[in-house]
């Protein structure tokens, strides 16, 4: 039995193998090189979205006109907050939206028109459409105490907030940031006061 001899692949067809090597190599660096870079800013933008700009989808009407169901909006995590600031705060495990009536150490108090008052000036509020006393239990005049903040949504009638025991005053601690714009809808995308 004789042996068949072995065929020596030319010049060009060990190049042609190798070229199709090479590009494997460097097709699967740059496939991980972008995987990588992807998970990176993925994760710096779940940060970012967290931890600086969270993004918050409002849902009910308290806070009518100003923001309506289903509207989104982003905050920005600050800790200066003052009157007339719309805020975003957690409260048994959710994030309601209200607007900053008053600061810690000032006088509110609330008539039965629904007139607001801090430190003895009734307030303008261009931003409330009615006024209503609403479910209010606290004793009048309340002073806020200190770290925290006295928050009252825009649609006074249905609105659950400081004036009620239930919400309270907020501890700054538990304010995830100052609302700055809505961007969704498209219609409504700017800022928000």
């Amino acid at each position: 039995m004789s042996k068949k001899p072995v065929e020596i692949p030319a010049i060009e067809q060990i190049e042609a193998e190798l070229r199709k090597e090479q590009y494997k190599t460097d097709y699967i660096r740059v496939l991980r090189s972008t995987i990588f870079t992807l998970l990176v800013v993925a994760a710096a933008a779940v940060i970012i979205a967290v931890m600086v700009c969270p993004v918050i989808q409002i849902v009910g009407e308290s806070m009518a006109n100003t923001l309506q169901n289903g509207d989104i909006v982003v905050a920005i995590n600050d800790s200066k907050y003052k009157r007339g600031n719309v805020v975003a705060f957690y409260y048994n495990n959710n994030i309601l939206i209200k607007r900053v009536i008053a600061t810690a150490g000032s006088w509110v108090d609330i008539d039965r028109d629904g007139n607001v008052s801090v430190d003895g000036v009734v307030l303008d509020e261009p931003y409330v459409n009615e006024k209503a006393f609403g479910e209010c239990n606290i004793t009048l005049p309340y002073q806020v105490p200190d770290d925290k903040i006295f928050v009252m949504g825009d649609h006074r009638a249905t609105s659950v907030d400081s004036r009620n025991t239930a919400v309270g005053c907020i501890s700054n601690d538990l304010v995830v940031g100052r609302i700055l714009f809505r961007i969704w809808p498209l219609s409504e995308f700017g800022g928000v006061s």
